[in-house]
């Protein structure tokens, strides 16, 4: 099982040399286009997933509704997704040292949005990529955003999370 990322590290994928992705910024906002009428009495916020190219050739990066998936509280609970706000990447030429970046709306309960999950999945040069996971909250601190994270510190929270998925998946022997 791979360690969740936390939200603000950055993730390089080995079958795309050089290529790199970022959740970051997850903070409460209102939509810069008006509320959704479906996301009466919801908390707005946003988060953002850049990509980066950091390999010698170009690649073409799909990143649209559906290759995003939000999920919010200790349930997991679908957040509110506003397609309408939200500003994809649609089949963009990422250029070495390019970056190009993803905004998504989303709302939920505001008892819930401590603990946010974001899944992602990219398409690059028409090959799906494998979905990462990258976790946070809204007014939790972001992980550093120099560099990935090669193993979670203990008590951190991405090492908090791997230990709990780690027991859930353990049949229980009591």
């Amino acid at each position: 099982m791979y360690e969740p990322n936390v939200v603000g590290d950055w993730h390089e994928y080995d079958e795309h040399a050089g290529l790199r992705v970022r959740v970051h910024r997850l903070e409460a906002v209102e939509p810069p286009h008006g509320r959704d009428e479906a996301a009466a009495g919801l908390t707005y916020f946003s988060v953002r997933v850049t990509v980066e190219n950091r390999g010698e050739q170009h690649c073409s990066v799909q990143l649209e509704d559906g290759q995003i998936d939000v999920r919010i509280g200790p349930d997991g609970e679908g957040a509110f997704v506003d397609w309408r706000n939200s500003r994809f990447i649609e089949g963009f030429d990422v250029y070495p040292l390019r970056r190009a970046t993803a905004v998504l709306y989303a709302a939920g309960q505001e008892a819930c949005l401590s603990q946010v999950d974001v899944q992602v999945q990219l398409r690059v040069d028409d090959e799906w990529t494998d979905r990462r996971l990258w976790t946070g909250g809204i007014g939790l601190a972001e992980g550093p955003a120099a560099a990935p994270v090669a193993g979670a510190a203990p008590g951190g929270l991405a090492h908090q999370v791997s230990v709990f998925l780690r027991d859930q998946a353990e049949p229980d022997t009591a």
